[in-house]
């Protein structure tokens, strides 16, 4: 049923306790992939130390933070049993949601698994919801699953 699946990771371990769902429901559907992404954003230095950054520096700063997400999202991606899906990792630049959101219409994504932190009042509306963006934008099923607290990763 669901050939190519996207967990989207932001780094936290609440973000990974989607991981025995993902197995699951790759192993179960027979998925042929399992994509774990990360997206970086632009960095934005406030209180006007921006120019105190030369742009190759801003660009070295960049790559060593693109670097650390393609080890992290290698770590979750060995510790995924996914059944006879290859699961891959795929790091993304730029707005969080939209990168989401084109990637999926580009790479035949046909579900989401990603966690939603559960928060809500001032802390969504300040913060935002990234899960909340992607469920309304996305053109594909999303499941979320609500973290609780701490959990163990897999």
């Amino acid at each position: 049923m669901y050939q190519h699946i996207m967990v989207p990771l932001d780094g936290s371990e609440l973000a990974e306790c989607v991981s025995p769902h993902v197995q699951a429901i790759a192993t179960g559907c027979g998925a042929r992939r399992v994509t774990l992404v990360s997206v970086l954003e632009p960095l934005h230095i406030r209180g006007g130390l921006e120019s105190m950054f030369e742009p190759a520096e801003r660009r070295r700063l960049e790559e060593s933070i693109m670097e650390n997400q393609v080890c992290y999202l290698e770590q979750v991606a060995q510790r995924l049993n996914c059944g006879q899906a290859s699961v891959g990792i795929r790091v993304l630049y730029g707005h969080v949601a939209d990168e989401l959101a084109n990637y999926v219409s580009e790479s035949g994504v046909d579900l989401i698994i990603m966690s939603t932190h559960g928060r809500s009042g001032v802390s969504r509306w300040v913060l935002g919801s990234v899960a909340d963006k992607v469920l309304h934008s996305s053109s594909v099923p999303v499941l979320m699953v609500r973290s609780q607290g701490t959990c163990g990763t897999t």
